[in-house]
């Protein structure tokens, strides 16, 4: 069986949009994940500490065979493999892989939430996640994510450019 996921991608620290491409590669080359659309990549202010660069931001939505629990913990292994150190809660990272949606299930378990806890808040989650997925209703919202982006705050959130990662015949190139 396999289901749809989408995910949340961002870094702002060295070269951000290079570590993008290398985390959807390694995404798209493990074993039960293909990755089938990018949106463009955002700009966007930290949430967080504002003594940090900005973030560039992005969304893909991939298949997977993997459960949700074993698609997260191949994303934290890739964080860990771009040098992820958390130092500081919303701090400065090389790489942020979230989980925001995973078929259509809500999962509350002491690892992982999904739809991601604070999806429906963040304008720099939203915008690319519409790009691929407009129309995917969240569950528990009875919203879909273009509805949602619709009816977020706006928060500085601007265009940065196309991804140009393509994907050709089920496998990626540059």
């Amino acid at each position: 069986m396999t289901d749809t996921a989408c995910i949340g991608l961002g870094s702002n620290l060295g070269d951000c949009e290079q570590t993008l491409y290398r985390a959807l590669r390694a995404l798209h080359a493990y074993p039960g994940i293909r990755v089938d659309a990018v949106s463009p990549l955002y700009a966007s202010k930290p949430v967080g500490p504002q003594d940090q660069p900005d973030f560039l931001n992005g969304a893909a939505r991939l298949r997977t065979s993997l459960s949700a629990l074993q698609l997260l913990d191949v994303m934290q292994a890739i964080e860990r493999d771009e040098g992820r150190v958390r130092h500081r809660h919303w701090g400065e990272r090389t790489l942020d892989l979230d989980l925001l949606l995973f078929a259509d299930q809500q999962i509350d378990d002491a690892r992982l939430v999904v739809p991601h806890a604070h999806l429906c808040e963040r304008e720099f989650v939203l915008r690319p996640l519409a790009d691929i997925a407009g129309s995917w209703q969240i569950p528990a919202t009875g919203l879909s994510v273009a509805d949602a982006l619709a009816a977020c705050n706006a928060q500085g959130v601007w265009y940065h450019g196309p991804c140009n990662w393509h994907i050709t015949g089920g496998h990626e190139s540059d």
